[in-house]
């Protein structure tokens, strides 16, 4: 059942100043002291009372802490009344689109990986105009900022992000007498390392896992490409690129240093209750940051977190991903309030105190950095991860990409291919070219 709460706020009381002018104007050579009308009706404006909508998707837990973040900016605004309401994920997104249809949605929202759905809707506000003014993004990772930008117009600010990352468990490379590989290693190394690792510790342990389909946008990434071309409406890749890829990961699974593809099925890496990582069996994985937590509970080895290996030009092609971020609705009446909510969302202090990581980890340095004094152990190495994954973007040019068209049909297509392949009912280039024609279908289909 759809949960909404009304949020119950105050309004500050509004004082206003009478402006003296006498009847004559102002007596030559003699400035007055008194504000221009103009100048007291733009002051009088900025403090009249506003009231906000605003929606997000979550349990009561993460409604308790939103609410109480919006009763601090309230605090701090006091001329702003935030009025919010909230729905189980499975029926936000209706909710939403069908207050949408009907030009009653909230001022600002919350969006996931579908913003582009949303965007090419023509609903969301163009912030552009406020960064510098009322959205301050000076501090906000340059990645992030890029996610939400939609053909040189900001539509999506980032409220929580992840990272990909390779957890690794040091327990095992003691074990193997491996030393812990570094930030700039390479794929070459990665798949060499699972093969000692493999070796050393014999039967029933490996190196990785089979990530030809999660590691996949990386790769791309790392040869300046993207799997689904926005602009183009087609492939972003070509099928030799694909070719490199799957056939990478075919090797490694017949060297030894992969799981076998039956442990693939059975014990997947991303049920974190039947991973192999957890049970010590596995040394390496490609991991949302976020997920550090969740593994590391349910091992006694300790974990920690490596940047994906380097491709070819020398990029680890990993960027910030929101978890999911705030979008101002096109038909607002606020547009300048709404940017200060977003402000105050990725800067303040004290909103980061109260939201904590509950929807990611804070998309500014400063935040980050104010979180990690109190963190614990495990937390403290997500931070240290997320900071190198942000310095290694300022000088890394990263394509986004997202949902294609198609979505689900085309995710289906990789999944049959990477299981044909591995279970060997078709060779790498049989299976590849039949994805790659597949795929263009699809994205050919859902123009």
């Amino acid at each position: 059942m759809k949960k909404k709460m009304g949020l119950l706020v105050s309004l500050a009381v509004l004082t206003t100043m009478a402006v003296g002018c006498s009847s004559g104007g102002t007596t030559e050579g003699k400035a007055s002291s008194a504000p221009s009308t103009a100048a007291a009706t733009t002051a009088a404006k900025s403090q009249e009372p506003v009231e906000l909508r605003i929606m997000w998707w979550g349990d009561q837990k993460r409604a308790d802490k939103t609410n109480e973040a919006l009763r601090v900016f309230e605090k701090k605004n006091p001329n702003i009344k935030v009025v919010g309401e909230f729905a189980p994920s499975s029926g936000y997104f209706d909710k939403l689109n069908t207050m949408i249809a009907s030009g009653t949605a909230p001022d600002a929202f919350f969006l996931g990986g579908n913003v582009i759905d949303y965007v090419n809707k023509d609903v969301l506000l163009d912030m552009s105009p406020y960064v510098g003014k009322e959205l301050n993004l000076s501090d906000m990772d340059k990645s992030m900022i890029t996610y939400g930008t939609f053909k040189n117009k900001l539509y999506h600010i980032s409220a929580g992000a992840n990272a990909r990352g390779i957890v690794v468990n040091t327990e095992m490379f003691k074990k193997a007498g491996i030393p812990l590989p570094q930030d700039t290693w390479t794929w070459a190394d990665y798949a060499s390392i699972s093969k000692q690792i493999s070796d050393k510790l014999g039967a029933g342990y490996y190196g990785t896992y089979d990530y030809t389909n999660d590691g996949m946008g990386i790769f791309m990434g790392q040869l300046g490409k993207v799997v689904y071309d926005m602009d183009k409406k087609s492939v972003g890749f070509d099928q030799a690129d694909a070719e490199k890829w799957f056939g990478y990961w075919a090797d490694l699974r017949k060297n030894g240093g992969m799981v076998t593809p039956e442990l693939q099925v059975s014990n997947p890496p991303g049920d974190t209750s039947k991973s192999l990582i957890v049970t010590g069996k596995v040394a390496m994985g490609l991991i949302p940051s976020n997920q550090l937590v969740a593994h590391q509970n349910l091992i006694k080895d300790q974990l920690t977190l490596l940047q994906v290996p380097k491709g070819e030009n020398g990029s680890n092609a990993v960027a910030f991903e929101s978890s999911q971020g705030l979008s101002g609705y096109a038909k607002t009446k606020h547009p300048k309030e709404v940017a200060q909510l977003m402000s105050f969302w990725i800067n303040d202090p004290d909103a980061a105190k109260i939201l904590g990581n509950d929807r990611g980890v804070p998309v500014t340095t400063a935040m980050r950095d104010l979180l990690k004094k109190d963190a614990n152990p495990v937390e403290q190495i997500i931070y240290d991860y997320l900071n190198r994954v942000s310095e290694a973007n300022k000088t890394q040019n990263i394509k986004f990409t997202y949902n294609p068209p198609g979505f689900t049909e085309y995710s289906k297509l990789l999944d049959t291919t990477i299981q044909e392949i591995s279970f060997g009912k078709k060779d790498v280039k049989k299976g590849v070219g039949d994805f790659y024609n597949g795929a263009v279908k699809i994205f050919n289909d859902n123009k």
